[in-house]
């Protein structure tokens, strides 16, 4: 697992527990949606937020976007 340290926080930006809280609330919000699927969009969303300089809202940022694709989809 790769952690980010980001200065002036309290603790580490972990990404892949990032990945593993959003996707618990989507998969809980579309249980229609194959699991790995709602995974697969959660964790491009994270990968495309992770390199930001502002971490704080990564997850709340990913989870709206991945949201919005899972919506989409169906």
């Amino acid at each position: 697992m790769s952690t980010i340290y980001v200065p002036g926080m309290a603790s580490e930006f972990e990404p892949e527990q990032v990945v593993r809280e959003v996707t618990d609330a989507l998969r809980r919000k579309f249980p229609g949606k194959d699991p790995a699927e709602v995974e697969r969009v959660v964790r491009a969303e994270v990968d495309e937020l992770k390199n930001r300089p502002v971490h704080d809202y990564v997850s709340v940022l990913a989870q709206r976007a991945a949201k919005k694709q899972l919506r989409a989809e169906s």
